[in-house]
């Protein structure tokens, strides 16, 4: 049976290897964690340049890096907080570098340039006390990040084959990640479970963000289950979805969760209406195994959680009474920082300001939840602008081409992302890029490849 794999299956199956064992060394030799992250990074810089990104190596490192970044600082890899939003920045840029940009990118260079006004009224409004470069920094590097992911992504022709391996890249890291945590805590029984988030299934790294990006890990084997059609890398598939899926839920953290299945659906739809009459019924098979499994996972999970998780979901306590609050506190932070919009809809309050706007007005000191209400209050009226910019043009671009059936859902998962757990982590940032590529299939698509300009 492996004879008859292709090239990228036996390339995915020696990733899972590797990963496998990086999940178990990230556990046993912590101490190796950094200057591992350091190889990779200088590895991945390495075959960039070496091979003048002819393939999109540098969109695959990036890939790579976006998917590991929770990892990465779980394992304490990362030189400093914000090095996996640097690294796919800088790996894109020298990608842009070598391949360019598209013409057509103009409304991505508009909205980077929106977001610099917000730093010079900052610089008027932060407070003295207030460490000025690392509020800039935290709150600017996620939306520089999309910026840049647009501009490498936009229009930009990739092949089919070299698509999945950037999705393989996005992945590995994640299962890795999995493994860790396996080996970190292997079961809940002797461990206490927390229903705001359990750091506990987490390895005491935050539940918000792993469950973000096993939800991804998730969608993109479900995916698999479609795109690829082999019946030992479908098992191998099956089994890890079982096993993030079951970490994914018991971090108790939903947002991950619920954005996960909602991007299946979104992905299914478009794919289910791409399909040829005669594989139909092939896949009306795997949609219903896969929600089979989704019941197994859940019912699973239930168990080993005492129904603790049931309760979660359905917004109730540990004694079962229903919370007030189903955003769990999320709503008040909007509300102060629409509050703040509203107050200054002009120029809005500066980048990093609303740290501050929270402590004086709240009380709290908390960064935000919700990217899309920052935009507005930090950026007033231009932060409307970059919103229309970030909706309206993959929309247009989506009803131009209609060829890449992950569209709707890479679209969705940046936007439910931003708005449970703002730009934290470079991962929906770059999933944004990743919806603006143009897929060609050479044996399908000879018209459209020719019409479209680099």
């Amino acid at each position: 049976m492996l004879k008859n794999l292709n090239k990228n299956n036996r390339f995915y199956l020696k990733l899972l290897g590797i990963h496998i064992v990086y999940g178990y060394i990230m556990y046993s030799f912590p101490a190796l964690s950094k200057i591992i992250l350091l190889g990779i990074m200088a590895s991945f810089l390495f075959i960039i340049i070496d091979r003048k990104n002819k393939g999109n190596e540098a969109l695959m490192a990036a890939a790579y890096i976006a998917g590991g970044e929770v990892f990465f600082r779980q394992t304490s890899s990362v030189i400093f907080y914000e090095t996996g939003k640097y690294a796919v920045i800088i790996f894109l840029l020298i990608g842009l570098f070598f391949k360019g940009a598209s013409s057509k990118t103009i409304p991505y260079w508009i909205y980077l340039l929106i977001l610099f006004p917000g730093v010079i009224i900052a610089s008027i409004t932060v407070s003295y006390e207030a460490d000025f470069r690392k509020l800039i920094a935290f709150n600017l590097a996620g939306p520089v990040c999309l910026g840049v992911s647009a501009l490498y992504c936009y229009y930009k022709k990739i092949k089919k084959e070299d698509f999945q391996r950037v999705l393989l890249m996005l992945l590995t890291p994640i299962i890795a990640q999995m493994i860790y945590l396996y080996i970190y805590t292997p079961s809940m029984d002797s461990v206490r479970i927390s229903l705001s988030g359990n750091y506990a299934a987490t390895g005491g790294f935050g539940p918000n963000q792993i469950s973000t990006v096993f939800g991804l890990g998730c969608f993109l084997l479900c995916t698999r289950l479609f795109t690829i059609r082999n019946r030992l890398i479908n098992l191998i598939d099956i089994i890890l979805i079982i096993l993030m899926g079951y970490r994914a839920i018991i971090t108790f953290s939903r947002g991950g969760v619920i954005t996960a299945l909602i991007c299946v659906t979104c992905f299914l739809i478009f794919y289910y209406y791409k399909q040829e009459a005669k594989r139909i019924e092939g896949t009306n098979i795997r949609i219903l195994g896969m929600a089979a499994i989704f019941i197994a996972i859940w019912f699973f999970s239930f168990a080993q959680t005492s129904g603790l998780i049931g309760n979660r979901y359905l917004n109730k306590n540990a004694a079962g009474e229903l919370k007030e609050d189903i955003t769990t506190g999320r709503l008040e932070l909007v509300e102060t920082e629409l509050t703040a919009f509203y107050h200054h809809p002009l120029t809005g309050i500066g980048v990093g300001k609303g740290y501050e706007y929270r402590e004086e007005n709240l009380g709290i000191k908390i960064a935000t939840h919700n990217e899309i209400s920052r935009l507005l209050s930090e950026h007033g009226l231009l932060g409307i602008f970059a919103l229309l910019i970030l909706i309206s043009v993959p929309i247009i671009f989506w009803f131009k081409f209609k060829n890449n059936y992950y569209f709707l859902a890479f679209v969705a998962f940046w936007f439910l992302t931003i708005n449970h757990s703002a730009m934290r982590i470079a991962l929906p940032a770059f999933v944004y890029g990743l919806a603006l590529l143009y897929i060609v299939d050479e044996k399908k698509d000879p018209v459209h490849r020719k019409r479209l300009a680099n």
